[in-house]
C-alpha cells in the first residue's frame, strides 16, 4: 500500500493534520512514538486555547484524539528513523517496518533540553524532573528549585505551589520572558522566591536530590539552596534528527508559506518548524494548513 500522506507525530499539529487529511478523503497514516497528545498533556491547565477558558492539556488532547478517531484515522505506534526520498513516493522507515507514501507531514514537536550541569543526569527520576504536572505530587511539603523564566517555567512554578512548601525560581536574567499575566501571578505568590541573575552550577545529594549550587552572574557569589527536587525548564529542541531537509541553527525545519520544506512532498507543522509562536492554537492551525498543502501537492503531481 502507498499512503497519500503519512503524518509523523501525534500531538496537536499531527492530530489536526490527520483530521483534515481524512476529511479530504486522503488515505492517511499517523505514526506516533510513545502516546498521543505530545508535550501538552503534561500541562495541568491551559487558559489561552479559544473556546476553552480553562482546560487541562490531557483533557484537550483526549478530545482531539476522539475527534481524529471519529474519521477512522489509522494510527500506528513506532519510532520513525528515516525518510527515504524517492521522488513521488517516499519511504518512512520505522522500528516497526517501512511504509510508502506520496507525501509526509512532520509534526514531531519538541523535547526538553538538558542544561548539562553535574548531577542532572545522575538524579533524573530521583529528584530531577522536566514535568511538574507529572511529578509535583512526589514533592508535597518540600522545598524545590525550578530553573527557567519562560511561560512553561512560571506556569509550572505556580502549579507546584499547590503541593510544595516553597519554589526557588532560578533565572539567569533579572526579568522573566513569561506572559505578563503569569508573571503577576508568580510575583504575588508567597511560596515563590526568585533567584535572579544566577546560573545553576550543580545538583547534589546522596540517593536523591538534597541541594543545588547556584552562582550569581554579577557578583560570582556561590550559594547552596537546600531542596528536595529540581524542575528543569531551560528550553526545547525539535525532534527532527531523522529529516534530511533545510533546518535553522537549532534544528528546526525551515518551511515556506504552505509549510513545505526544502524537500518536495515533505511538510512540517507545529513546534518542530521555525515559527514565532509555539502554542497549541498555532500547532492546530499548522496541522490544518499542512494537510491542505499536502492534498494540493498530490493533485499537482497527479
Amino acid at each position: 500500500m502507498v499512503y497519500d500522506v503519512i503524518i509523523i507525530g501525534g500531538g496537536p499539529a499531527g492530530l489536526s493534520a490527520g483530521i483534515y487529511a481524512k476529511r479530504a478523503m486522503m488515505n492517511a497514516l499517523l505514526i506516533e512514538k510513545v502516546g498521543l497528545g505530545g508535550q501538552i498533556t503534561k500541562t495541568h491547565m491551559l487558559e489561552n486555547y479559544p473556546g476553552f477558558p480553562e482546560v487541562s492539556g490531557m483533557e484537550l488532547m483526549e478530545k482531539m484524539e476522539e475527534h481524529a478517531k471519529k474519521f477512522d484515522l489509522e494510527i500506528k505506534f513506532a519510532d520513525v528513523r528515516q525518510i527515504k526520498d524517492g521522488g513521488d513516493v517516499k519511504t518512512v522507515v520505522t522500528s516497526d517496518g517501512e511504509f510508502e507514501t506520496r507525501s509526509v507531514i512532520v509534526a514531531t514537536g519538541t523535547r526538553p533540553k538538558k542544561l548539562g550541569v553535574p548531577g542532572e543526569d545522575e538524579f533524573t527520576g530521583r529528584g530531577v524532573s522536566t514535568c511538574a504536572t507529572c511529578d509535583g505530587f512526589f514533592f508535597t511539603g518540600k522545598d524545590v528549585a525550578l530553573v527557567g523564566g519562560g511561560d512553561s517555567a512560571i506556569v509550572e512554578a505556580i502549579f507546584l505551589t499547590k503541593m510544595v512548601n516553597k519554589v526557588y525560581v532560578i533565572h539567569r536574567r533579572d526579568e522573566l520572558r513569561a506572559e505578563k499575566i503569569n508573571q503577576e501571578r508568580a510575583f504575588k505568590n508567597p511560596k515563590i522566591e526568585f533567584v535572579w541573575n544566577s546560573n545553576l552550577q550543580s545538583i547534589e545529594g546522596t540517593n536523591t536530590v538534597e541541594k543545588v549550587i547556584v552562582k550569581n552572574k554579577l557578583t560570582d557569589e556561590i550559594t547552596e539552596i537546600q531542596v528536595g527536587g529540581v524542575f528543569m525548564y531551560v528550553g526545547v529542541e525539535p525532534g527532527t534528527d531523522f529529516v534530511e531537509a533545510d533546518k535553522d541553527g537549532n534544528g528546526f525545519l525551515i518551511t515556506g508559506p504552505d509549510l513545505s520544506t526544502s524537500v518536495p512532498g515533505i511538510f512540517a507543522a507545529g513546534d518542530c518548524r521555525t515559527t514565532l509562536l509555539r502554542q497549541v492554537a498555532t500547532a492546530v492551525a499548522d496541522g490544518a494548513l499542512a494537510a491542505v498543502s499536502a492534498e494540493r501537492y498530490l493533485a499537482g503531481i497527479e
